[in-house]
């Protein structure tokens, strides 16, 4: 069994931080330690200049089963105030995770169920394995996927996001592209080579462009249509006097 001090691994490969949820013989379930990992890796990641996007990756055979028993049965019997705790643990993991500066992938096999699901969810983008199932089963057991529904909200369609919500039913990979739930299929076999060149993709573009992009797109979903141009307004002068826009529109300029 892994060391509590290693539930999550954490290691860089060139620009790419890669996050490895490290309980496969729990099938990667969440539980404190996990979460708690989870965010200091995010937070390493993000004060990291040589970090150009975080791949979050399960070990073994499943992405994130969601909470474990243990997790479960501290559910039943905690107080309201531990429920609470608990509960705004893991919303302060989704919430930082729109709030680091660059992309966040989920590289996603096997199951991804429950607070998995919406660990998934809550990155940027999400490529997935051919062989990959998705689903919120927490009705099942009388349970509500109420911090994760913001997140799915945003990724689908209404209809759509009850009946994934209310029914607990698993979707294939294909069919989570199809709803906007996935960026990417990729075949089994190739699986780990995909997501390292998609990955490495973020090396040839401006860091600070990539990050500013990022945070303006999350900030426009409160936002009304003329506050969003104004904040557009905003950020297209600051892209202007970064030095990697300047330097590009120099290169750009020259091959003219």
């Amino acid at each position: 069994m892994a060391d509590e001090k290693q539930v999550v691994l954490y290691q860089i490969e060139g620009s790419v931080a890669r996050v490895t949820l490290n309980r496969p013989e729990k099938r990667n379930a969440l539980n404190e330690a996990l979460v708690a990992g989870l965010k200091d890796a995010l937070q390493k990641a993000d004060h990291d200049a040589t970090v150009r996007v975080v791949v979050i990756a399960g070990a073994g055979r499943d992405f994130c089963s969601g909470a474990d028993l243990a997790s479960l049965q501290k559910i039943a019997d905690g107080s309201v105030a531990q429920n609470v705790d608990d509960a705004r643990s893991l919303m302060e993991l989704f919430a930082s995770m729109r709030q680091v500066q660059v992309p966040i992938v989920a590289a996603v096999r096997g199951k991804a169920l429950a607070g998995g699901c919406g660990l998934a969810s809550a990155c940027d983008l999400v490529l997935a394995s051919a062989d990959a199932q998705f689903g919120y089963p927490e009705v099942k057991i009388g349970f509500v996927p109420a911090m994760v529904m913001a997140i799915l909200r945003r990724n689908v369609s209404e209809k759509r996001a009850f009946e994934l919500i209310t029914r607990g039913v698993e979707i294939s990979a294909e069919e989570a592209r199809q709803l906007g739930f996935v960026n990417q299929v990729f075949p089994d076999g190739s699986f780990e080579t995909e997501v390292n060149n998609y990955a490495r993709g973020f090396e040839k573009l401006s860091k600070s462009a990539v990050s500013l992009t990022k945070k303006l797109l999350y900030q426009m979903d409160s936002m009304s249509f003329g506050d969003a141009l104004e904040s557009g307004v905003d950020v297209n002068v600051i892209a202007r006097l970064t030095e990697d826009c300047q330097k590009g529109v120099a290169r750009f300029l020259q091959k003219e």
